[in-house]
């Protein structure tokens, strides 16, 4: 199909344009590539930008570098070449999600993230040749901020009721012989099915682990279907330049937003998504799905923000967004537990520790309309800054008169920008 002289780069450039071109086209000779030690190369590089967490069998990228990097990359080409490369268990990691609940992460061994990357990396271009506008996660070149603006927009253009779906144990419930049909017709190549069916079969008999290389590309592949479906019903209820229905979906978070003139339009949007689901044995959540009237005040949330519908002092309909008090919750409770482990430690250590943490959820919500959350992060983080050095010198309050906040923030450098920058497409 394609000359393996060909730089990993312009393979993925060809592969992308072929699909791009021939939406019938099946590829095969892929595995060969998939086994290349530029491939694993890649893989292994973007495996350890993540630095996340050894898998079952303990091994870290320290080891791993100690021992030879080549040998441990040579070590899988060859068991990929000879066929005896047989993945490991994922490692289980439960993380909080309030309310008691818990997701259950699944953690490859690093030689099977590295599988992963490279299988990936091939079969990536295929499917973005197929994938829809309104899909964003985990997507080259997309965010969860273009996907929020997406439906911002929506709203500002008049589209008022929304179907805020909920999708129940979705990443547990994908079916593997569903799954593995969608791949097939793109992909002729026994080897490549066969690895993938390895991976799959891994962990459990059905779901794919949240916390797997390859599992976002796939969990897009599943749900292909329906955003072709959303993209129809676009195209099939618009008037001229006017659309009528918009949709985001990053991952298995998904909203629908439909112009509220057409009273119709909602329930039949909703019963048309209900069956798409069906075919591939995906159930909607009844408790937490809803369709929410933004003309009577209601509100719903996407990718950690809350959406409001509210008129301008010129008499303008705006859409405004803040942080869930749920992601304020969740930040301050991971601070806390920094202060708690560290309050011992020099406050240097202690800032080293939660400026990243700051820097991350503010770039994340600062394109929303912030200020007040992060003027209230601010100050509780200031406060434990203070406490901190309080303690410290074995004195109580928190030093206002001692310290001066611009001395926290020049001096120490604290984490200081809460700037609002809002986002542009």
């Amino acid at each position: 199909m394609i000359k393996s002289s060909v730089s990993l780069q312009e393979l993925r450039r060809k592969i992308y344009l072929k699909a791009k071109s021939d939406k019938t086209w099946r590829f095969w000779g892929l595995y060969v590539h998939v086994c290349k030690l530029e491939t694993l190369r890649e893989a292994y590089k973007m495996t350890k930008a993540n630095n996340g967490a050894p898998g079952i069998d303990g091994v870290t990228f320290e080891a791993i570098q100690e021992a030879g990097l080549d040998d441990f990359l040579t070590k899988i080409a060859d068991e990929l070449v000879s066929g005896t490369y047989l993945p490991l268990a994922n490692r289980r990691k439960e993380i909080p999600k309030g309310e008691g609940k818990v997701r259950v992460l699944g953690i490859p061994t690093i030689k099977d993230r590295v599988v992963q990357g490279a299988l990936k990396l091939i079969l990536e271009p295929i499917f973005e040749a197929d994938f829809c506008d309104g899909s964003y996660g985990y997507r080259p070149k997309r965010s969860a901020h273009t996907a929020v603006n997406r439906v911002s927009e929506a709203i500002i253009n008049g589209k008022t009721k929304v179907i805020d779906v909920d999708l129940e144990a979705y990443f547990d419930n994908v079916r593997h012989d569903i799954l593995l049909g969608k791949v097939a017709q793109r992909v002729d190549d026994d080897k490549v099915m066969r690895l993938l069916k390895l991976i799959l079969k891994a962990n459990s008999k059905r779901g794919i682990p949240q916390g797997g290389v390859i599992s976002p590309l796939l969990a897009n592949i599943y749900l292909n279907e329906v955003d072709k479906m959303l993209e129809k019903a676009k195209e099939a209820t618009s008037r001229g330049k006017y659309t009528n229905i918009e949709y985001a979906r990053f991952a298995d978070d998904l909203v629908i937003c439909v112009n509220d003139r057409y009273k119709w339009l909602t329930n039949a949007a909703y019963k048309r998504l209900i069956q798409e689901l069906a075919k591939l044995k995906v159930k909607v959540n009844r408790d937490k799905t809803k369709i929410v009237d933004l003309t009577k005040g209601n509100t719903f949330s996407f990718l950690g923000f809350v959406y409001r519908r509210v008129k301008t002092a010129k008499g303008k309909w705006a859409v405004v967004i803040i942080p869930k008090i749920k992601a304020r919750t969740a930040l301050l409770g991971k601070l806390k537990e920094i202060f708690a482990s560290f309050v011992s430690q020099p406050v240097s250590r202690v800032i080293y520790l939660i400026n990243p943490i700051l820097r991350g959820w503010v770039n994340y919500f600062r394109i929303g309309h912030c200020s007040k959350c992060f003027g209230y992060v601010r100050s509780w983080v200031e406060k434990k800054i203070r406490r901190h050095l309080q303690r410290a010198r074995k004195r109580h309050g928190f030093g206002w008169n001692r310290r001066s906040s611009a001395w926290l923030y020049n001096t120490l450098s604290l984490y200081n920008d809460y700037k609002i920058r809002y986002y542009h497409a």
